[in-house]
């Protein structure tokens, strides 16, 4: 199943998508016929994931109940969609492919490297990045898989990961690169990781989150970023260092996660910082890919899809 958040005459509102289009989940259950608490479920993306699978079966009658009365159904391209889900947290473990630590300076870790991100920086599949020269003259793209969390848990086993993830989607971790990069004068790089993660439109998740039923290994994925067509990245998820059930026991050990945290798993190589000598890039180690110019630019439309996810997009605008 593939569920979404999308800007309603009232605000905020649920929906599953549906072949080319939506079915609104409190519409359709109204077309169910269901009760009022099952109603409640559709409220927001948190009280849906924190259902369970109750929640899932009745989201699947309200879809059947709107193919039959032809009720709470949008055309998909004519909604503007939202960030997939009202995250309280976002987690994010960098330097999580091997040609990613190729391409940059290096700086060797044995464990998964721990950042968040602010929620306040989330914006949907569709809407703008902001490029605003008093934050960054280096902003970059990131196409990571993101892990939901579905169910509350702390001090997670590895082998039993998979049963507080609720779900995947993908986010485009852009970064301010001139924020988050620092060189000595020796030429050793050292890292301010809040101000180079976190400023407005930092965090486009999307298009929607599928349901972990549907990618029963998040390991076989093909990752890919385009930039105004080019392929900038193209990896597969089983290239990580640390897999998306080890990253939840790890984060797991350091808070109690619960439905509405998500968990960023990082990116491989193709950066523009790959090629940026100021910033101690290493040049590109892949001959697949299209080695960047530079860095973003007003006009831009950065590409981020993920197999059996689907594809986020987002045009680069100067700020006003």
């Amino acid at each position: 199943m593939r569920v979404l958040r999308y800007k309603g005459k009232d605000g905020p509102r649920l929906a599953v998508l549906d072949g080319p289009h939506i079915v609104d989940l409190l519409d359709g259950a109204k077309a169910a016929r269901l009760d009022k608490p099952i109603q409640a479920w559709f409220t927001t993306m948190t009280a849906f994931i924190e259902a369970g699978r109750p929640a899932i079966k009745a989201a699947e009658k309200a879809v059947a109940a709107s193919r039959v009365r032809r009720m709470a159904r949008k055309s998909l391209a004519g909604v503007k969609l939202l960030p997939p889900i009202e995250a309280s947290l976002i987690l994010c473990s960098g330097e999580n492919y091997w040609d990613h630590r190729d391409e940059k300076p290096k700086v060797e870790g044995q464990e998964p490297e721990f950042f968040t991100k602010t929620a306040l920086g989330m914006i949907g599949s569709g809407e703008p990045i902001v490029l605003d020269p008093k934050v960054t003259r280096k902003l970059d793209y990131e196409t990571e898989l993101v892990v939901v969390i579905g169910k509350k848990g702390r001090h997670i086993p590895r082998d039993k990961a998979k049963d507080h993830i609720f779900g995947y989607t993908i986010m485009n971790d852009v970064t301010a690169r001139d924020r988050q990069v620092r060189m000595r004068p020796d030429g050793t790089p050292y890292y301010v990781i809040g101000p180079g993660k976190n400023f407005d439109t930092c965090a486009p998740m999307g298009p929607w989150i599928v349901t972990k039923d549907e990618i029963p290994d998040p390991q076989r994925l093909r990752l890919t970023t385009r930039v105004n067509g080019e392929i900038r990245q193209n990896n597969t998820t089983d290239k990580m260092i640390w897999d998306c059930a080890e990253l939840v026991r790890w984060f797991s050990v350091f808070l109690t996660l619960k439905p509405g945290v998500v968990i960023s798993t990082g990116t491989p190589g193709g950066t523009a910082w790959a090629t940026d000598p100021e910033l101690g890039g290493r040049g590109a180690k892949r001959d697949d890919i299209v080695r960047p110019k530079g860095y973003l630019k007003p006009g831009d439309e950065v590409s981020c899809e993920i197999e059996a996810i689907g594809t986020l997009r987002n045009k680069v605008v100067a700020a006003p």
